[in-house]
C-alpha cells in the first residue's frame, strides 16, 4: 500500500492581487486619452508577475505583450504612413490594443487565466 500525496488545493486569490492586475489593465488603457501611463502599467506587471499565481501570471504576461507588440504594430504603421496605408493601420492597431485589454479585463473579473497571452493576434 503506498501513500500518495493528496493534491492540495490552490491558495485562494487575494483581491488585492487582482485589483493590481485590473490597475495595470486601466493604466494601459488610460493613454487612449492620456499618454505615458501604459510606461507605470508595464513596470507594474513586470514587477508582480514573478509572484503571482499562474492565472495572474498569464494576465500580466499578456499585459506584457501587448504594449510590446503594440509598440511593433505602430511603428510599422507609423513608417508605412508614407505609403498612405499607415493612416488605416494606426487606428486599427489602436482597437486591436483596447479589444486585447478589455477581453483580459473580462477574463481576470470572472477570475479566469487569459486564453492565449502569447498570442500576436488576441
Amino acid at each position: 500500500m503506498t501513500d500518495t500525496p493528496a493534491t492540495a488545493a490552490p491558495p485562494p486569490i487575494t483581491s488585492d492581487q487582482r485589483q493590481t492586475a485590473l490597475i495595470v489593465y486601466i493604466l494601459m488603457l488610460v493613454p487612449v486619452v492620456i499618454p505615458i501611463t501604459h510606461l507605470v502599467g508595464l513596470v507594474m506587471a513586470y514587477v508582480n508577475r514573478d509572484s503571482a499565481p499562474d492565472w495572474l501570471k498569464s494576465h500580466y504576461t499578456n499585459q506584457i505583450r501587448t504594449f510590446w507588440i503594440a509598440m511593433l504594430y505602430l511603428v510599422v504603421a507609423g513608417l508605412s504612413c508614407f505609403l498612405l496605408v499607415g493612416f488605416l493601420l494606426v487606428p486599427a492597431v489602436c482597437v486591436w490594443y483596447i479589444v486585447r485589454c478589455a477581453i483580459g479585463i473580462s477574463r481576470l473579473m470572472n477570475n479566469e487565466p487569459y486564453p492565449n497571452p502569447q498570442s500576436w493576434i488576441l
